[in-house]
């Protein structure tokens, strides 16, 4: 049966725990129809284009 043979340090501890907790921000890319930011492979928010077809009414904003 394999065991430590040393004790682990809190930091080393922490570091190992700590990957578990990475948040990455989203990919946004330039919208084709109206360069807006948005998510790829998903309806634009603001003009509702998916590659070149009008799929949803675009959002009125004020």
């Amino acid at each position: 049966m394999a065991v430590p043979k040393r004790r682990k340090s809190r930091s080393k501890r922490d570091m190992r725990r700590a990957n578990h907790d990475k948040v990455t921000a989203p990919n946004l890319i330039a919208c084709p129809k109206c360069a807006e930011p948005c998510l790829p492979h998903r309806v634009c928010p603001s003009c509702g284009h998916y590659k070149g077809v009008q799929v949803k009414a675009a959002s009125v904003a004020s």
